[in-house]
C-alpha cells in the first residue's frame, strides 16, 4: 500500500494536526506514517498548553520510519521551534521526496502553534527544499514581510515565498472576496482555484487537512496541480459536512472517501499499475530485463497523448541481482512506449496497458505455443506509429504480442492488455 507521512503536532481534540492528517490520508486510500512533534492540549475552544517534542526524539521517530518504509510523499504541519524545523530540513535535504509544507502558525481557536525561532528558521532551511507552502493569509504574510490586501499583493507575496523555486498554494479563506480564490503559484504563474464561499467558517483542522489530501494524491502518483485541484473539491466537500464535537468550532470531516463513481480515473490507474509493477519485480527473470531496463504503462481511458499514460520513471531495472523500480510510476513517464500504445488503443480502445521486454528468439516461440496472438515487426517504418499499424493491420486477428525483431542479438517484446492485469495473466502463460 502507498504510504504517506506526517510530521505534525497532536491535537487532542482530534480535529486537526497528525490525527486530521492519518485520517485525511486513509480517505484517499494511503497509509499514514506519522512523527509527532508536539503533544497540545487543546479542545474545539483553545489550545491551553503545548509540550514540543526534543529534537533528539524527532529525529529517531524520523529514522524509525524512513529506514522502514517506502515513503512517497512527506507532510510537514506544526514544527513549533527552529531545532525542530532543523532536524526536518536535514533529513528530507537528500532524499528525493515530495514535500509539502504547512507552515503551521495559529491554531483555529486563535492561539499560536510556534515560538519565536520558528519563522525564521521555516523561510531558511525548510522552503527552498520543499515542492509546495500551503498558507493562509496570515501566514503568507509573515512569511513574505508585509500585507495581503489584494491580488497585486497576493502575487508579489507568492514571489517572494517562492523565491527558492517552491511552488506556493496561497489559501483564500481569510480573504474577504465573493467566492473563496485560491492562488496557486507554480513556475513563476499564477492558477486561480475558485469555490464558492459558505455562509459559515472553514472548521478546525480545515488547512491540515486540505494538505495533507494534497500530500496523499501526490503519494498516489498524481502530479501537483492534478493533486491540489483534487484535493481542493474534497477540502470544500470536508468543510461543507463539517460537524460539532465540542462546544466551540466545528471539525471539518475528513472522510470524503471518492468513491469509484467519482474516483479519479488517473488515482484508479496508478493504483493498478502500481500493483502490477510490484508482481512483474517479483516474477521477472533478470535475463529479460535490458541494460537500459523494461517498462510497464497503463493509459487513461480515452488517452491522447503520453501525458495520460502512467509508467516507471527511470524504468524497471536489475539492481544487485534484484528487479526492481528505478523510479515513481508517473504519468508520462514513457514516451516511447506511449507512442506504441497510442496507436495500440486506436485500433482497439479497450487495450490500454502495455509491458516492454527483450528476450531471445525462441521465447517468441514460447508465446506462439502458449497460445499468445504474436505479431512479428521485422522491419521498422519511419515512425513508431506507423511501425505499429502496419504490424496490427498485417494481424489475422488483434495481437496479444507485438515482436521487434530488428536487433540482431535480442528480439524487443510488448505484451497489449486491457489492463495490468490482463498483461499479467498473459506474462504468466510463458513465465
Amino acid at each position: 500500500m502507498r504510504t504517506a507521512l506526517t510530521v505534525a503536532g497532536s491535537d487532542s481534540v482530534g480535529g486537526a494536526g497528525i490525527q486530521a492528517d492519518i485520517k485525511a490520508m486513509s480517505s484517499v486510500g494511503v497509509h499514514a506514517a506519522s512523527v509527532i512533534t508536539a503533544v497540545t492540549a487543546q479542545n474545539t475552544c483553545k489550545v491551553s498548553d503545548i509540550f514540543p517534542m526534543p529534537a533528539d526524539i524527532v529525529q529517531a521517530q524520523l529514522d524509525a520510519v524512513l529506514s522502514d518504509c517506502d515513503i512517497k510523499a512527506v507532510k510537514t504541519g506544526m514544527l513549533y521551534n527552529a531545532e525542530i524545523v532543523g532536524v526536518v530540513a536535514d533529513t528530507f535535504e537528500d532524499h528525493d521526496i515530495p514535500l509539502i509544507v504547512d507552515p503551521v502558525m495559529v491554531a483555529t481557536v486563535g492561539d499560536d502553534l510556534y515560538d519565536k525561532t520558528y519563522v525564521r528558521a521555516l523561510k531558511e532551511k525548510l522552503l527552498p527544499i520543499c515542492e509546495l507552502v500551503t498558507p493562509n493569509r496570515h501566514e503568507a504574510e509573515v512569511l513574505a514581510n508585509m500585507r495581503i490586501q489584494n491580488e497585486d499583493d497576493v502575487t508579489f507575496a507568492c514571489e517572494i515565498i517562492g523565491k527558492e523555486g517552491t511552488s506556493v498554494l496561497l489559501k483564500g479563506g481569510h480573504m474577504s472576496s465573493v467566492n473563496v480564490v485560491d492562488y496557486l503559484y507554480l513556475s513563476s504563474e499564477i492558477t486561480r482555484i475558485r469555490n464558492p464561499r459558505f455562509p459559515y467558517k472553514a472548521g478546525h483542522g480545515s488547512g491540515c487537512t486540505f494538505s495533507a489530501f494534497i500530500t496523499a494524491n501526490m503519494a498516489n502518483g498524481l502530479d501537483l496541480v492534478t493533486s491540489v485541484l483534487e484535493s481542493r473539491k474534497m477540502i470544500q466537500k470536508s468543510i461543507e459536512t463539517q460537524y460539532a464535537v465540542g462546544k466551540g468550532v466545528p471539525v471539518v470531516n475528513t472522510d470524503v472517501t471518492l468513491t469509484k463513481k467519482d474516483d479519479s480515473d488517473k488515482v484508479a490507474v496508478l493504483r493498478e499499475l502500481d500493483a502490477a509493477v510490484g508482481k512483474v519485480c517479483e516474477i521477472m527473470p533478470t535475463e529479460l530485463v535490458p541494460k537500459t531496463g523494461m517498462n510497464f504503462a497503463y493509459a487513461k481511458k480515452g488517452a491522447k497523448g503520453p501525458e495520460e499514460i502512467a509508467a516507471v520513471d527511470k524504468r524497471i531495472v536489475v539492481h544487485n541481482g534484484l528487479v526492481k523500480k528505478n523510479g515513481q510510476i508517473r504519468f508520462g513517464a514513457a514516451e516511447h512506449i506511449s507512442f506504441v500504445l497510442l496507436e495500440a488503443m486506436k485500433a482497439d480502445p479497450d487495450i490500454r496497458c502495455l509491458i516492454e521486454f527483450s528476450a531471445p528468439e525462441e521465447f517468441v516461440e514460447n508465446m506462439e505455443d502458449a497460445g499468445l496472438e504474436v505479431t512479428l515487426i521485422r522491419k521498422r517504418e519511419e515512425s513508431i506509429a506507423e511501425t505499429v499499424r502496419t504490424a496490427i493491420a498485417s494481424s489475422r486477428k488483434f495481437p496479444d504480442v507485438l515482436a521487434d525483431l530488428s536487433n540482431k542479438k535480442n528480439v524487443t517484446i510488448e505484451v497489449l492488455g486491457k489492463t495490468p492485469a490482463d498483461v499479467l495473466s498473459k506474462m504468466d502463460m510463458v513465465l
